[in-house]
């Protein structure tokens, strides 16, 4: 498999407003298909979006286009909201979602999930258990209730990725006394795009 060696983003890697304009179906379709395999449901409720260069590029275009921002500041500004959630090549960075259609069934969800995005764990065949640094950028719970979304940085040890590149199985569930799932292996495909984000050494 390429290495793929994930570099924050500039504004040299973006589209202008009329490029993408004109070819954004065709990167849209692209970047669907590319999140297919970065995206594990965890239970019914959960789902885990894991972030890399080409969603985050993505997510910056969709931006960029909707706010019609072309000035080099505010570029910069998205840049500068969105290159965190990159992977540096020793780590997983996702989006976490608490997905519940019904009003009501939601607000009671997430007054008992308090605490859930830190029982989120990811597990490399023959390692310890990884549990991530949420929300580095600001605090989502209250007293009251959990967010409905999460960043979370799940950062690997060397010999956890040398062994995900020698084929290793990836598992991952979440463990809270109000939620319980895991799903061990993820499939190929996910396993596939997710070790591309980890360096070899």
């Amino acid at each position: 498999m390429m290495e793929v060696v994930m570099d924050k983003l500039s504004r040299e890697d973006l589209y202008s407003l009329e490029e993408y304009s004109r070819m954004r179906a065709e990167f849209r379709s692209k970047v669907m298909e590319h999140k297919k395999f970065r995206k594990v449901h965890l239970g019914e409720h959960i789902t885990l979006y894991f972030e890399d260069r080409m969603t985050m590029q993505y997510q910056i275009q969709e931006m960029l286009r909707v706010e019609r921002i072309f000035e080099a500041d505010g570029i910069q500004d998205e840049l500068d909201a969105y290159n965190p959630l990159i992977p540096d090549g020793s780590n997983w960075k996702a989006t976490m979602m608490v997905e519940y259609s019904d009003v009501e069934e939601r607000k009671e969800a997430l007054s008992r999930l308090i605490g859930v995005e830190d029982k989120v764990w990811v597990q490399v065949a023959g390692c310890e258990k990884v549990y991530p640094i949420c929300d580095e950028d600001l605090e989502r719970d209250t007293e009251e209730k959990t967010s409905s979304v999460h960043f979370m940085r799940f950062e690997l040890s060397s010999e956890m990725v040398a062994a995900i590149h020698s084929g290793a199985s990836i598992a991952i569930g979440v463990e809270h006394p109000h939620y319980h799932a895991v799903v061990d292996p993820l499939p190929v495909e996910i396993s596939d795009s997710l070790s591309a984000d980890l360096h070899r050494h």
